[in-house]
Formats: structure tokens, sequence, C-alpha cells
């Protein structure tokens, strides 16, 4: 098969040949030939064979050596794992050429279609990410959880809005910063969380958890429990802090109350449990006055106190009429009665106070016995309503009363039975002793 080489050069070297054969042998005027046919036929064939060696040359570099170097180097082409060979076969550049063309080619489509399905992957993963921060949102979003975040490269310190409004800030009103974050810390809790922050960054055990006092803006504390990973390098340098702060305050108000009133009444029992009661539950709860009443009557018209303690001495007992006070709600429908506010402008009885809440105390068959209340002079907020802790000590007291009732039904049955007896009678004794 003849090269491209010899494709480009044979036609001006069969013209030269052909011209010195004309030359040699053909029809020329007399005028052209001074020196003969021989010497003009060997002038032409010198010129054209060095016309075709310069053209050799020039066809040799400038289109021989870059077709052949295409065809050969950008030919080896990887993809997806296998080789592709664009050899020039039998010398022939053009069709190397060709091949190294419909290589690449195939090579760019096959990349097209991987770039294609990564593409696609990328707006999968992308899809599913962005699917993925959504649900997280929704779920801080419905969740009473303030999420917080911190890089430390850069000591730049994120707080949500939810984590924001839990101290009673706006978004805007609290900068993301953690030196703010650390001036909310309670002062005798700071060093703790610092250093509890400290050690669970130095180590790669448990996750972080701390529980802690934080300051409200109106100046009040909250119990926060915090909850938060690390994020470290492969290396386990860590890099990054990933906390939920959950506000655990209506809680530790419950274990502060109850452990208060377990220590408190542990072992009393009559008068001293009532006093005990009504004294420690007016400490917990920080009000002016909480009392227990018995009913004096049936059907109940009346109260009578058993203990009233009332700022920080206990007053003497006494019974009070029933109608026209907010305590009627609660002994004649026996449900718990709360009035946060204004209990002084709606019962003129509670004059100069501002909040109220009732709890009844039932006997085992039911029936209302009596109840537990607290008057405050300031408003009342939920935080009062803590069913499940008065609901035991309520129990408990209308087990007391109870049992006081069984014992003086008791001692009233011996009196009885001590007056029927006959004058002179022996109680006890034989007469043989006299």
């Amino acid at each position: 098969m003849i090269n491209l080489r010899w494709k480009i050069l044979l036609p001006p070297c069969l013209f030269g040949v052909l011209a010195a054969a004309y030359l040699a042998w053909g029809w020329l005027p007399e005028v052209m030939l001074p020196a003969g046919r021989t010497a003009l036929a060997m002038a032409v064939l010198a010129t054209a064979a060095a016309f075709l060696v310069v053209s050799a040359i020039t066809v040799d570099r400038q289109v021989i050596q870059p077709l052949a170097g295409l065809a050969r180097h950008p030919g080896e082409i990887f993809e997806s794992g296998d080789l592709v060979n664009a050899d020039p076969s039998a010398g022939n550049e053009i069709q190397a050429v060709k091949l190294t063309i419909e290589a690449l080619t195939d090579s760019a489509t096959r990349q097209r279609r991987h770039e294609c399905a990564v593409e696609q992957r990328c707006r999968e993963i992308e899809a599913a990410l962005r699917l993925s921060e959504e649900r997280y949102a929704l779920a801080l979003r419905g969740s009473s959880d303030g999420l917080w975040e911190w890089n430390l490269a850069s000591g730049e310190m994120l707080l949500s809005p939810r984590w924001k409004s839990m101290l009673g800030f706006a978004d805007s009103d609290l900068p993301d910063c953690r030196e703010r974050w650390r001036e909310r810390i309670h002062a005798d809790d700071r060093a703790a969380v610092e250093a509890a922050i400290q050690a669970n960054l130095e180590s790669t055990g448990e996750p972080y958890e701390q529980q802690y006092r934080m300051l409200h803006r109106d100046g009040s504390t909250r119990w926060i429990l915090s909850r938060g990973t690390v994020v470290r390098h492969p290396s386990g340098k860590a890099y990054r802090m990933v906390g939920l702060d959950t506000d655990i305050t209506r809680i530790k108000r419950f274990e502060t109350i109850l452990n208060e009133m377990a220590e408190g009444t542990a072992g009393a029992a009559g008068d001293a449990f009532y006093r005990t009661l009504v004294q420690h539950f007016a400490c917990a709860l920080q009000v002016s006055c909480a009392f227990i009443t018995q009913c004096a009557d049936y059907p109940t018209s009346r109260l009578r106190t058993l203990a009233f303690w009332s700022g920080h001495a206990f007053l003497d007992d006494f019974e009070y009429d029933l109608p026209g006070t907010p305590c009627e709600t609660v002994v004649k429908e026996g449900r718990v009665c709360f009035h946060p506010q204004n209990v002084g402008t709606t019962f003129p009885v509670e004059a100069g106070y501002e909040g109220y809440l009732g709890i009844p105390i039932f006997a085992s068959d039911g029936k209302v016995i009596g109840h537990l209340a607290f008057l405050d002079t300031r408003p009342m907020g939920d935080e009062m309503l803590i069913a499940s802790i008065y609901r035991v000590f309520a129990a408990r007291a209308g087990a007391e009363m109870e049992r006081e009732m069984a014992l003086e039904v008791l001692r009233l049955q011996a009196a009885k039975h001590a007056a029927e007896q006959p004058q002179g009678s022996p109680h006890g004794t034989t007469g043989s002793g006299s």
C-alpha cells in the first residue's frame, strides 16, 4: 500500500518524468534546442529531482511527521479501564488519523455518558441532602431544643433562634458569639462547664452531656441539659463541636420540690405532718401562703384549717365559710382550681393576693374531705402546675385525715362504751385481791 508521502510526491514525479521524456523524444521548435534534446531533458530531470527532494523534505516535516505524531501519541486513550490503540498500519497515516479520531470520538461519548451519570448522581445526592436538611430543620422547629455549633478553628459560635428564645432573646438581640454564650452561664457553674467541654475535646470517649444553670433575660435562672458531640478529622483532631440544649427547669423544679417534701414530711404524722407539709410547700414553691383544710360539715359549707403557713410563721387554725372563696370550686366540684392572677379582684375575701392554686383531698371512697391551697401576692406562672407531686401529697394528707377520723371514731366508741358500764363494775379485776 502506497503511503501518504508517495501519494503526495508521485504526481509531480510522474509529471517530471513525462516532461523529460517529451523533451527527449517529442516535437520541439529548433530554437529551443540549441544544446540538443538530451541536455534539455537532463536539465529538466535534474530540476524535477531537486524539486522532489525539497518537496519530500517539506512533506515529511510539515505533513507526515505531525500526522504520525497525532496518530501515535493521542491515539492511546484510557477510558473506563480500556486501552484503545490507534496504530498507523502499513504506513497509512490517513487511516491511522481516522482511527484516532474515531477512538477519540468514542472516548468523548463515553466520557460524556459518564459525566451525565455523575451529574445525575450529584443531583440525587443534592436532593437527598436538601430533604435531609428540611427534615432536620422541621425537627428542630418542632422540638424544644436549641442548637449551638462551635467552630474550634475560627472560634465562631452559632446559636440558633430557638436557643436564644429559651433565654428570652429574639434572634437579633443576642449575637452569635461564644463570649456572649459564656456570659449567660451561671457564675457558679461556668468553670465546671468549660472543664467538661475541654475534657470532651481531649478525649474520644462518651458524648458531651452536662447540666447547668443559665441566666434568662428577665434575670431568672434556667436549668439546661446540654448534649453535644465533637467532629474530628481522620487524624482525630477536633475541629467542630455541635450540641443541643434542652430547658429542664420544670424537671429540676419537680426534683427540688419532691426532695424537699419527701425529706420534710418523712416520719411525720398528725398535726406535725400537716404543719411540715404546708411549710415545705410554701418554701419550695416560693409562695406567700400555704394551708391545708378539712371539711367541717357535710354537705360542706365550712372548712377548718389544719395548718396555715403565712409569710414566715404559722397562724392559729380557724374555720371559714366556703361560699365566696376560690376554695368553693375545689371542694364542691372536686377539681384543681388555678387563678394565676387577679384572685383578689375576683374574690374580695382574698384581697391582697394575686395568685391562687387549690387541690382537692379525697377520702378512699372518692369523697372530698378537704383541700390543699396556695396563695401568693405575685401572679403565679404555669410552673405551679405540678399535678403529679400534688396528687402524691394530697393522697398522703387524705390518708392521714382518714386515720385521724378513724381514731376519733374509736375514741368516741371507747368513751361511749365506758359511759355505759355500771358504776363499780370490776374492769379487769376479779375482786379477789381486796
